[in-house]
């Protein structure tokens, strides 16, 4: 395929610069090392994995780090980052364009381009999404100034955010009965909470990494907002190195509020205009402190309570960023919004694949694997009521659940220094019969890892 005078060309283009993004492009310079690989970025930076283990036959460890995009062309001098946004996709003419201006033709495509966070309520000040580096600093600075947050969501980056906040009073409101039900059962969530309260912390671990922000971030009114430009998407350790610490002297003070939703946002002098006019709160609601503090925004939950706070942390999850791909082609869709991808990861459109946050899994799936961070079917999904559960809990130590179903192992919740994960993925996927050990598959005393090796 010949390009225009001016158009650049090359056999494969990369779109995004976070995990998925990064480990395509380095395998494809690895298995074409003759072929240029361009990379799309709309951020100064990219998410490179390192120290990658392979734990077991499906387990992987590895850990994420922020880079210079240089650093990257020098480990692959094939690889040629362009510091641009993707404006446009032609598909029909193997085109891409930048919003620097520039077009660039494509043998094959991988659109990497990640998600962004689905803010409750788009265009308010006091309503923080994190999502990327730059997101998070900003909401670090917000916090050194607040005396109370109100947290909205029950996914990863709220379960880590409720944990690491220090000396500011956190609302945690969720839809659910309890928390992390994305991730475990509601038992798990009851060993977890008194983490939330605890007044002393083990120190952490210093994050030796090094941190690289985006510049161009402009101050709004209410609280610092981060750049509207898509960074690289968080990783798994985003809140090392950030002082997560408000202006209050105590360690942690949480209080969750289950079951509701936000139903409205009041600023400050919207508040006191319905407060003087039609607004009540309930009699037995004690933390609408009308008297004495006078908040800059206010919270009105669906089961009828109103917070008071400084600002929102809105973490209800991520929209996949597929608008600048859309227009004028035909993609495939998932119901969460995402490009549809085979087990190939290739969309319905020839020659152009998809990987990470953007796309929507639509093959068959597994009977035995369900997506969350826990192994198997860990709350009995699709089991029905053939199966039963075993549990071993030591407070504050490790929580460990096993889901069977005719004496072989389907699922298993493991929170703690377990030491088990390998020996129960294979249990899971071997599909042994365990029914001759009984409640001795959990017994503390016994070392069951050593019965499977």
């Amino acid at each position: 395929m010949a390009a225009a005078p001016g158009v650049a060309r090359s056999q494969f283009v990369v779109v995004g610069g976070g995990i998925a993004g990064v480990t395509c492009a380095e395998k494809l310079a690895m298995e074409f090392p003759s072929e240029d690989i361009f990379l799309m970025t709309a951020s100064p930076v990219i998410k490179a994995i390192t120290n990658f283990k392979q734990v077991s036959k499906t387990l992987e460890e590895f850990d994420v780090e922020e880079q210079p995009s240089s650093l990257l062309e020098k480990r692959y001098p094939n690889i040629k980052v362009i510091q641009s946004g993707v404006k446009q996709l032609k598909s029909d003419e193997h085109k891409i364009f930048t919003e620097d201006g520039k077009e660039y033709m494509y043998e094959k495509l991988c659109l990497c381009a990640g998600a962004k966070p689905k803010l409750i309520f788009e265009g308010n000040p006091y309503v923080l999404g994190i999502r990327d580096t730059d997101s998070a600093q900003a909401f670090q600075k917000n916090l050194a100034q607040a005396e109370r947050i109100v947290v909205v969501g029950n996914g990863g980056i709220a379960l880590e955010l409720v944990y690491e906040i220090e000396g500011c009073e956190v609302i945690w409101a969720i839809k659910d009965k309890a928390i992390g039900n994305t991730f475990f059962d509601a038992g798990a969530a009851e060993f977890l909470i008194p983490k939330l309260t605890t007044e002393k912390r083990e120190t952490p671990i210093e994050c030796k990494r090094t941190k690289y922000t985006m510049e161009g971030s402009e101050e709004k009114e209410g609280p610092i907002a981060a750049s509207d430009k898509l960074g690289s998407a968080l990783g798994p350790d985003w809140h090392e190195g950030l002082h997560l610490k408000g202006t209050k002297e105590f360690s942690h003070k949480v209080h969750i509020e289950i079951l509701c939703e936000v139903k409205k946002i009041h600023l400050q002098q919207e508040f006191i205009q319905l407060q003087r006019t039609s607004l009540t709160f309930p009699k037995e609601e004690k933390h609408v402190e009308l008297d004495e503090v006078l908040w800059p925004v206010y919270v009105e939950l669906t089961n009828g309570k109103i917070y008071g706070c400084d600002f929102i942390v809105s973490a209800t999850g991520v929209v996949p960023n597929v608008k600048p791909f859309l227009d004028g082609n035909n993609f495939a869709v998932g119901e969460d919004g995402g490009l549809k991808v085979d087990k190939h990861m290739r969309t319905s459109l020839p020659d152009i694949y998809a990987a990470g946050d953007i796309c929507t899994a639509s093959w068959e799936p597994s009977p035995l694997w369900h997506q969350v961070v826990v192994l198997g079917k860990y709350n009995a999904q699709g089991l029905g009521l053939d199966h039963e559960l075993m549990l071993r809990c030591t407070k504050g130590q490790e929580y460990v659940k096993v889901v069977m179903q005719s004496g072989r192992m389907m699922g298993a919740v493991l929170i703690g220094e377990t030491d088990l994960e390998e020996t129960f993925e294979n249990l899971i996927l071997n599909q042994m019969d365990l029914s001759a050990y009984g409640e001795d598959l959990l017994n503390p005393d016994i070392d069951i890892e050593d019965y499977f090796d």
